[in-house]
């Protein structure tokens, strides 16, 4: 699809890190300076920019700037790691201007918290896991980001998270992932009410490679249910 030709919605994203109402949307494993440009036309809230070389969506520095040139201001830029040492994040964070850290590995909150950033610690949900006990263990992280479990896989597997293993974390801010797309985003926010979304294959026509109409779509849908929500809330 044309960018041109899709139908966006008026943006309404105010950063990821920002106080303010409704249900946050990051869209994460982007590569390309075009889908960044679309994102912030559709009011998401942060894109986040892969430094793990094995990951199909893996972007060089140099890719990366050219990615944060192409967003707005405002819209929070996150970078994501995996079991990094301190000097590869030293180096992209010499180069980059990222506001927002991720972890997708099993890095201790002491790594994370060491280059005076804001953070998500990934929370792969394995059977049986005591995600509130894991959760305990990142007590300064911005935010928990609830992803699929599955061997050997860091993220970005496009499969289902096991909504029912997610526990009531009050003061903690969850950001849901794992398989989401248009058609679940609604049903996600009615069963997990998370802080915030990260999508990623569910927005792509390939590994990287968003698709437009996906994303619009994506935003549509979710913001129907924020919608749906509010109505049914006033009407209470």
């Amino acid at each position: 699809m044309n960018q041109a030709a899709v139908a966006v919605p008026s943006p309404s994203g105010s950063g990821l890190l920002r106080d303010a109402p409704g249900v946050r949307v990051k869209f994460c494993g982007l590569t390309r300076a075009t889908d960044a440009r679309l994102a912030g036309a559709l009011g998401v809230d942060a894109v986040g920019l892969v430094f793990y070389p094995p990951s199909p969506r893996a972007v060089t520095v140099a890719q990366a700037l050219e990615i944060v040139a192409a967003i707005p201001p405002g819209l929070t830029r996150a970078g994501l790691f995996v079991d990094p040492d301190m000097a590869t994040v030293q180096r992209v964070l010499a180069q980059v201007p990222l506001e927002l850290l991720q972890f997708h590995g099993a890095e201790p909150a002491g790594l994370c918290r060491a280059f005076g950033l804001p953070y998500l610690k990934a929370v792969r949900l394995r059977p049986g896991m005591d995600v509130a006990a894991v959760a305990s263990t990142f007590p300064d992280a911005f935010g928990l980001l609830l992803d699929t479990y599955r061997p050997g896989v860091p993220g970005g597997t496009g499969e289902v998270a096991d909504w029912s293993q997610i526990p009531s974390l009050p003061g903690r801010r969850i950001v849901l992932a794992g398989g989401l797309h248009a058609a679940n985003v609604g049903e996600a926010l009615r069963r997990v009410s998370p802080y915030a979304v990260d999508v990623s294959s569910g927005i792509e026509r390939s590994p990287g490679v968003k698709d437009p109409g996906r994303m619009v779509a994506f935003i549509r849908e979710l913001r129907h249910a924020t919608d749906q929500a509010t109505d049914y809330a006033t009407a209470r």
